[in-house]
């Protein structure tokens, strides 16, 4: 059988189904990210979608986090303290190395801490308006939990942090600290010194406005489906190659003639 497979006739029709094969399991990938990438989409349109709550209704002070509380968009009144500002260390967007920026906002309602990621800065001294800041505005955003506790090997310098870790700020700011922090999306009245996502900061000490991260999502079953087809089809071509050629061995091995017994 394997002088049959290897054949000039059979080598050819093998290098016809690989290359099909190939296709077929390129398609089968193709329709997975789009999957992936309905999902995530379906995610985010359905977080959209969710109407704007107070913080306070989602997630009151000295409870857990919610289950469902990721990018659940919520709104805040009070004010900030630019003086107890960190900054969180080794953070990218668009490709570029940075801090995240997060200043305390003090919620009118209940006078407890709500870390506020107001953008992200290329320099380790953001320019910040601290003079002029509003005594008092509403911030809308998207709330994540907190993140774990992270070293970075060698002390950090003061006013740096490896992690929006809630605990660690707690001990850095005092009072109550809400379990969860915001991803800043709008201030009213706006401060004016963040640029909108998505912009190039000509000035690496300008802040920029870090999107929320996207939600955790699987996959939409009719593209996943697809995929799973197409694979199925590229392993029929291989088996449908291995069946011919097995079934041209046989034929072959009919077609010769059986030697003749010795006489009598």
């Amino acid at each position: 059988m394997l002088r049959t497979a290897l054949s000039p006739r059979w080598l050819g029709w093998l290098a016809a189904v690989v290359v099909v094969s190939a296709l077929m399991v390129w398609a089968g990938l193709w329709q997975l990210r789009v999957a992936q990438q309905d999902s995530q989409q379906q995610a985010l349109d359905e977080a959209a979608a969710r109407p704007v709550v107070a913080l306070d209704t989602v997630l009151p002070p000295h409870t857990a986090f919610p289950d469902d509380g990721s990018n659940r968009m919520v709104s805040v009144t009070g004010h900030y303290e630019p003086a107890r500002t960190v900054l969180v260390v080794d953070r990218r967007l668009a490709g570029r190395a940075g801090y995240w920026v997060i200043t305390p906002f003090v919620v009118e309602q209940t006078g407890a801490r709500v870390p506020v990621l107001r953008g992200f800065t290329a320099s380790p001294t953001p320019r910040l308006a601290s003079s002029g800041m509003p005594p008092r505005l509403t911030v809308v955003g998207s709330l994540a939990p907190t993140e774990s506790p992270r070293t970075t090997g060698a002390p950090l310098p003061t006013g740096q942090v490896g992690s929006v870790d809630v605990g660690a700020l707690l001990n850095v700011w005092g009072g109550e600290v809400y379990n969860g922090f915001l991803f800043a999306v709008s201030e009213d009245p706006s401060v004016g010194d963040v640029a909108a996502t998505g912009a190039t900061a000509t000035d690496p000490a300008a802040l920029e406005r870090v999107p929320p991260p996207a939600l955790p999502t699987g996959l939409t079953l009719r593209n996943a489906a697809y995929a799973l087809q197409w694979w199925v089809f590229a392993l029929f071509a291989v088996w449908m190659w291995g069946k011919m050629v097995r079934d041209d061995h046989r034929r072959q091995q009919a077609s010769v003639p059986e030697p003749a017994g010795d006489p009598a």
